[in-house]
């Protein structure tokens, strides 16, 4: 057996791990003291909303397997190795296409199986309304539906692993609590549900929040309004997009300590348009977009975002500076594989190397390099 090696400094303890793998999975670490020349070593970047990246769009009439592939390709080279395709809200043979797409693209090549545990629905089940809808396509918001998650799970070996609900809904409970019985996530976003309402989600069964602080009214009552709702329930954990355009700064702050680091974590709520040069492009994700010099991705001729361009890389490097390497890697490698698998996402013997990611990070600097 070939035994290979790789070393880098854990960004958590300081200290340098040197890895020795076998046929692809670490068989052994060493520790010893810190060395400021090596790289910092961790598994890979995990990011539960990715709705494309670099040109590769999951929300476009084009999707194929090889769209998935290349997507998975993509996202690897900015250190994400494991990703939840995010389908937005569309009509039900729509999603039933994309997720079929999907699921294929996991049967045929095992690392696309490997680096995607299951499919996130963003939507349809959210508001309807102006601002909490954000981009989605008002036409194809509707009631939730237990027999059209039935479908969807039939036509993807069961793929559907978190849904994105609006509990104002009537019965919203309800369809909560079976959907969760099933075996499916069920995130509070997208919404303008009050308090009771948001309660009683996490009382059905429902963890998480989707990207906490965006797909929200411009304006809300001071007290009480969906935000504190959410959080001040301890039951759900918070997703946050940490880019600089989704929150300012200090709102991030604020909101992750309200949370705590065991729940909160980094999305990038990517769209094909991220990785791109800056532009104006069609999109999926709210149509005529443009991409600013800056990196701000809006409805063109609007002030209002259409998901995300940047990687999750950049938002860890954002977040670093407001919080620290290892509370902002905690976010995006540490909450979110418990949350997909329940383990903690450190670095130990059977891991796959390719799981693996090396990079470097300083003070300042704008993203890792991964």
């Amino acid at each position: 057996m070939a035994l290979d090696r790789l070393s880098g400094r854990d960004p958590w303890s300081g200290e340098t791990l040197h890895l020795e793998y076998v046929d692809g999975l670490i068989s052994r670490i060493e520790r010893a003291p810190g060395d400021a020349d090596l790289p910092w070593i961790s598994r890979g970047l995990v990011d539960l909303q990715v709705n494309g990246y670099a040109g590769y769009d999951l929300n476009g009439d084009d999707l194929s397997v090889d769209t998935v592939r290349g997507l998975r390709e993509a996202l690897r080279r900015v250190g994400v190795t494991v990703f939840v395709p995010t389908l937005i809200t569309a009509s039900p043979e729509r999603n039933r296409r994309a997720l079929g797409i999907v699921a294929e693209a996991r049967r045929q090549d095992a690392e696309v199986a490997a680096a995607v545990p299951f499919v996130h629905l963003e939507g349809p089940h959210i508001s309807d309304q102006d601002g909490p809808r954000g981009a989605h396509d008002a036409a194809f918001v509707r009631p939730p539906d237990l027999a059209e998650f039935e479908l969807c799970q039939d036509v993807s070996d069961g793929l559907v692993g978190l849904i994105t609900v609006s509990p104002h809904w009537p019965d919203s409970a309800d369809f909560i609590a079976e959907v969760v019985a099933a075996g499916t996530r069920v995130a509070v976003g997208h919404t303008h549900a009050d308090g009771a309402q948001i309660r009683a989600a996490a009382e059905a069964g429902a963890t998480l929040s989707t990207h906490l602080g965006n797909g929200a009214h411009a304006r809300l009552p001071r007290h009480p309004n969906y935000l504190w709702a959410q959080l001040a329930e301890d039951r759900l954990s918070a997703g946050f997009i940490a880019d600089g355009h989704h929150l300012p700064a200090d709102t991030f702050v604020a909101m992750v300590r309200a949370k705590g680091l065991d729940r909160s974590f980094l999305v990038s709520d990517s769209v094909a348009t991220g990785g791109r040069p800056p532009g104006v492009y069609s999109s999926s994700v709210g149509g005529e977009v443009e991409l600013t010099d800056d990196g701000r991705l809006v409805v063109r001729g609007t002030p209002y975002l259409a998901g995300a361009a940047a990687p999750l890389a950049d938002g860890v490097a954002w977040a670093a500076a407001a919080f620290s390497l290892p509370e902002a890697l905690t976010m995006a490698v540490t909450t979110p594989r418990r949350i997909i698998d329940g383990t903690d996402g450190r670095l130990r013997p059977g891991v796959p190397v390719e799981d693996v990611i090396t990079f470097g990070w300083q003070p300042g600097d704008r993203t890792l390099a991964c």
